[in-house]
């Protein structure tokens, strides 16, 4: 089971352990499945979002939009790869609570709750693509998992009409709870909505989905990328030209930090290449590996910090480093982007990169004691908190990445067929 399995222990020595074996990847997972197995879920609702090192819970009243979405992510994943029944019930438990607490009468969802236990106070109602986007990809996991009442096609509906702009093929990033647009626009949230598309296409075989998914793709990777010289900027003005003094010098809000994001040019290589793969052979434009090439050569050679190792967050549009620090999620997205690549065009240079990324991680972000991923580093891999996985983290993208490796390694879910008693 997938909660019982471990990783190498912290004696191994990083040479020898097979960062490529499908063996490693699934046992990766477990581990930091295991992280969360044992406090994730509030009896009285949904799951906890906030743990420390060791995993003790230290917020057991916040309730994040993403968080709650990716817990759903996490527990579908697990359900079709592994058949334990706890993350059967665990994905009935982050449902629910997604659907019943954070969704309100007239279909919007709430960015951020404060739950008491009974009841849920809102202390954020924005409306942000962001975060309909990670609705959408649990709605899209949950179908695949066999939840019968997830519907992909009801919150696409909602994106579509409260916040897509047809004529720059990319949506607006936020609306107050009466749907009224706000002047900021930004690539992070198209780029997760396009990652929400390809798997409402899985889910359903719809085409709209990856239809979508490629207009997204094209906007940002060949239009706005042209504002930055080929490299993903993050903040633009409400006609979407580039901002670029946007959140400078401030390194506390999460979804919007300042920079080329070393991250966002792994993660838009990797989803490139899975579009292409969704698309008829006829179909595929040569732009979309072209693209992906260039901005994972971009990530490396801007991103990697020659003293330290590893991928710096964020750089300046010359190339200079801005923020130096090491998050887990810039390292999950470029090994199983490195990988993608690898496989897609033969290159073993793309495998040695994996190799590079992962020994890394292994040294320095992988918790080998208590499971799961450090957050945040700094530079030099200091720890700066005791924060493991607050608000916002919940490993989706550690895990998400080693079952990307794996589906390009040929590997698939175990073979279980959706459960059509869940949650009927």
């Amino acid at each position: 089971m997938a909660g019982d399995a471990r990783c190498p222990s912290a004696d191994d020595a990083v040479d020898a352990v097979d960062f490529r074996a499908p063996s490693f990847l699934r046992a990766h997972v477990g581990a930091i499945l295991a992280f969360y197995r044992g406090a994730e879920r509030d009896p009285a609702g949904g799951m906890f979002h906030g743990y420390r090192d060791d995993g003790s819970v230290y917020d057991r009243r916040t309730r994040h939009l993403v968080s709650s979405a990716r817990f759903v992510f996490n527990h579908a994943m697990a359900w079709r790869h592994f058949g334990d029944p706890y993350h059967r019930a665990a994905l009935a438990h982050a449902w629910c609570f997604l659907e019943q607490v954070h969704r309100d009468a007239d279909g919007r969802y709430a960015w951020v709750l404060d739950w008491d236990g009974s009841a849920a106070a809102v202390r954020d109602r924005t409306q942000r693509t962001y975060g309909l986007a990670f609705v959408l990809l649990a709605h899209a996991h949950a179908r695949m998992a066999g939840v019968t009442d997830a519907d992909p096609d009801a919150v696409f509906a909602i994106l579509e009409q409260r916040l897509w702009e047809p004529r720059n093929g990319l949506y607006a990033d936020e609306a107050d709870g009466g749907w009224r647009v706000a002047s900021y626009r930004g690539q992070n949230a198209n780029m997760h909505a396009c990652e929400a598309m390809l798997a409402a296409f899985d889910a359903t075989g719809a085409q709209r989905f990856v239809q979508r998914a490629l207009r997204l793709a094209e906007a940002v990777v060949c239009g706005l990328a042209a504002q930055c010289g080929g490299l993903v900027w993050e903040h633009y003005h409400a006609d979407w030209s580039a901002d670029w003094t946007y959140n400078r010098g401030r390194r506390d809000d999460l979804f919007r930090p300042w920079g080329v994001q070393t991250g966002h040019l792994t993660e838009w290589a990797k989803l490139l290449l899975q579009l292409e793969q969704r698309l008829p052979s006829a179909q595929r434009p040569p732009w979309l590996l072209q693209r992906a090439q260039a901005l994972f050569a971009a990530a490396m050679r801007h991103g990697w910090d020659a003293r330290h190792g590893g991928l710096i967050y964020g750089f300046a549009p010359d190339g200079t480093a801005y923020d130096t620090d090491k998050h887990f999620w810039v390292h999950a997205e470029s090994f199983a982007a490195a990988a993608a690549l690898a496989v897609r065009t033969g290159d073993a240079r793309y495998w040695d990169w994996y190799a590079r990324i992962w020994q890394v991680a292994w040294r320095h972000l992988v918790d080998r004691v208590h499971g799961a991923w450090y957050r945040v580093r700094a530079a030099d891999f200091a720890p700066l908190d005791d924060h493991k996985s607050p608000p916002g983290k919940t490993d989706y993208h550690t895990m998400g990445a080693c079952y990307e490796v794996l589906h390009w390694l040929g590997q698939r879910p175990g073979g279980r067929e959706p459960d059509a008693e869940l949650l009927r």
